[in-house]
């Protein structure tokens, strides 16, 4: 049954930890939840029950088996194009209040009408606060990078992780493809990235290729990004944290401690100690693990892919995972000919932004995850993006490739870093809001698209600075949340 506005069954997602540096840290498309439940069998009790359970006794007889159980898939569905739009003095009466609270601190805001202006590819603006003026985001800039990602890269293509044949007998090189979701769980055992592929996998391969367990040692190769692992602006704290890893092109679970925990410390050394549990998998020392080049031409002994592109662009998303984002970034540099480093990610990113006729006029960027206090976005820009992604019918030829903007974008009181959000005053607010949260210390943000009491489908971003997340958050939620209740005519 498509249920709007409503989640059943268990919760998904987490809850938002901020270490002590980070505290304070188609027509129009909309969101429907479809939730299949699992059938029950009912048993009565008393009365003509304790008979049957008397004659089961006597007479036992077989039961069919449970039945699978199934789990609640949040879905995209299309809405009509003939719902109202508010009106920008009905906006402005519900909105202008709320935006005015002290607890949001120095704010812009804006809210648009993707199919406003359907017969073009800008969106109508129904209400604004200071909409171009530049912000510190936090991870709301995801949405800058996943929009560069699925312009420019192939939704369908997935990163590699290889192993192949060393210079030396008995020695392997894992050759970092991009992909930081390789996961060491065992199979049946999901991480925080679902699909993901296997270390084991690629074992076995290795094992199959290298007959009679002769491999004494595993390099790995990180030459596939450049520069810098660390991103400017970055705090140590954040690797052990559970923020971050050191940015290199191949790392267990993200570099995470425990692969399903979503913010659990990372290691410092990602690569080596991919390498290292790689060679206990083979029966090598993981002693000897180190930094090395795959000689040219070596043959391959084992490959796993990533999930695909688009894919990798909603978890990164939906979980806002910093690692996720910067390895985006760089494969968006490697794709147009950058230099796949920090830098030339983010000038990559412009570019891309650039031939497809976004204005970054007010975007500044020094990372792709929005982990660094020293990016600067508008309300306007994010804003931009997003109607773009849920732009009606035709009117705009960069939606088909958008879409998967709005397919990673977390539900509110349901998935994502939105999952333990929207109780009290704004649960009005749960399962109709979609949008990517941002949360540095003094810095909040929330964008997204909201199903307004009307049926229609609005697209909004907010900016806070200069406030703590504890009294932020609910302000930026209860604008969000009245944009659901409010038909605003």
């Amino acid at each position: 049954m498509a249920v709007l506005g409503r989640l059943l069954g268990p919760r998904i997602g987490r809850r938002l930890r901020l270490p002590s540096s980070r505290a304070g840290k188609t027509a129009a498309v909309a969101l429907v939840l479809t939730v299949a439940a699992a059938a029950g069998v009912g048993t009565a009790i008393g009365g003509p029950a304790v008979l049957a359970s008397l004659n089961a006794a006597a007479n036992p007889v077989r039961t069919a088996p449970p039945p699978t159980y199934v789990l609640p898939q949040p879905a995209l569905r299309a809405v009509g194009l003939d719902s109202p739009a508010p009106s920008a003095a009905g906006l402005a009466a519900v909105l202008d209040r709320l935006a005015g609270s002290p607890a949001l601190g120095q704010f812009a805001g804006v809210v648009l009408d993707p199919a406003g202006a359907a017969a073009g590819p800008t969106a109508a603006s129904l209400w604004s606060r200071d909409a171009g003026r530049r912000l510190v985001p936090g991870s709301t800039a995801k949405l800058v990078t996943g929009a560069a990602a699925v312009l420019a890269l192939d939704h369908d293509a997935r990163l590699s992780t290889t192993v192949v044949a060393g210079a030396e007998p008995g020695t392997v090189v894992l050759v970092g493809g991009g992909d930081p979701t390789l996961s060491a769980l065992p199979a049946g055992r999901e991480s925080v990235y679902p699909g993901a592929p296997r270390l084991d996998d690629l074992a076995a391969q290795v094992r199959a290729a290298v007959p009679g367990g002769g491999v004494s040692r595993v390099l790995v190769d990180v030459g596939r990004y450049t520069g810098d692992a660390l991103g400017p602006g970055w705090q140590p704290v954040d690797v052990p944290g559970g923020f971050v890893a050191p940015i290199v092109p191949v790392m267990l679970d993200g570099g995470r401690g425990v692969p399903t925990a979503s913010e659990t410390p990372r290691t410092g050394t990602p690569a080596l100690a991919a390498a290292a549990e790689l060679a206990r998998r083979l029966g090598a020392p993981p002693g000897s693990a180190a930094v090395g080049t795959a000689p040219p031409g070596a043959a391959v002994l084992g490959t796993v892919r990533s999930q695909p592109i688009k894919e990798l662009v909603a978890q990164a998303l939906r979980i806002s995972d910093n690692v996720l984002a910067e390895v985006l970034a760089r494969e968006v540099a490697l794709a147009t000919g950058a230099p796949p480093s920090f830098a030339g990610a983010v000038d990559a990113v412009r570019a891309v932004l650039i031939s497809n006729g976004v204005d970054t006029g007010e975007l500044r960027l020094v990372d792709g995850s929005g982990l660094s206090a020293q990016n600067q976005v508008s309300a306007r820009g994010l804003a931009g993006l997003l109607a773009a992604a849920a732009s009606p019918g035709r009117s705009d030829t960069r939606t088909a490739k958008l879409r998967p903007l709005l397919d990673g974008l977390p539900v509110a009181g349901g998935t994502g870093t939105l999952a333990d959000r929207y109780t009290g005053p704004t649960s009005q607010g749960r399962g109709y809001v979609r949008a990517k949260t941002g949360t540095l210390a003094n810095a909040n943000s929330l964008a997204g698209i909201v199903l307004d009491a009307d049926g229609r489908l609005l697209v909004f971003a907010m900016l806070s600075n200069g406030s703590t997340s504890t009294t932020a958050r609910p302000a930026l939620d209860a604008i969000a949340a009245a944009l659901r209740q409010c038909g605003c005519r």
